[in-house]
């Protein structure tokens, strides 16, 4: 390691703040797979996927909705029929779609239909956007066992794959760079503490 990478790595752990993802460079395109889950606050879902062994990288932006190019603005003010989301990139050699829908479902409240935790209206609902009958079953599964899992009903529909839109930049990598803010905020928000309640020992 140069002295430069580091004083690079020192100052990142210094700041709290994570490494940076390794690139896609030695996957080869046939075992790539994209996803787009709808999670809540896109932070989060991100968040959440980046953690998953296989995932490549995770996106967040806008889909499901009525408007081209939105902005958040326009998302986050309503009207627009979009979903803040996430588009995962994963190595299908390492991790399978139908084990990125379970992990997904035990990230968020599929039983809530108007928003996630402390986030509230049309933005903030939950959503699995399917691009393939194989996907939209083994997604069908994830919730079928979501649903024998919990006492509530699973409300959170399966759609079929929509434009995404990528968010804005400063949304991009939020709990990499803003670590403070992203935990201030999660923790701040009750996501954590819902999904120890929901899931407990299941998740």
């Amino acid at each position: 390691m140069t002295r430069i990478a580091l004083l690079l790595c020192l100052l990142l752990l210094a700041c709290g703040a994570e490494p940076v993802p390794a690139p896609a460079a030695n996957v080869p395109p046939e075992r790539i797979g994209t996803a787009v889950f709808a999670g809540g606050c896109f932070w989060c879902t991100e968040a959440d996927f980046d953690e998953v062994p296989g995932v490549i990288d995770a996106v967040s932006g806008y889909t499901g909705g009525r408007s081209r190019n939105p902005t958040y603005e326009q998302v986050s003010a309503g009207g627009t029929g979009h979903y803040e989301a996430v588009r995962v990139r994963y190595d299908r050699a390492r991790v399978s779609y139908a084990a990125l829908a379970r992990h997904f479902f035990r990230t968020v409240d599929p039983t809530d239909a108007g928003g996630q935790f402390c986030d509230r209206g049309e933005s903030y609902r939950t959503a699995l956007f399917v691009s393939s009958p194989e996907e939209r079953r083994e997604a069908e599964a994830a919730k079928a066992e979501a649903d024998r899992a919990l006492e509530a009903p699973v409300v959170t529909p399966i759609l079929d794959h929509a434009p995404f839109y990528e968010a804005e930049r400063y949304h991009q990598d939020y709990k990499r760079r803003n670590p403070i803010r992203y935990t201030y905020y999660r923790t701040r928000c009750g996501r954590d503490a819902r999904l120890r309640e929901l899931w407990g020992a299941t998740g």
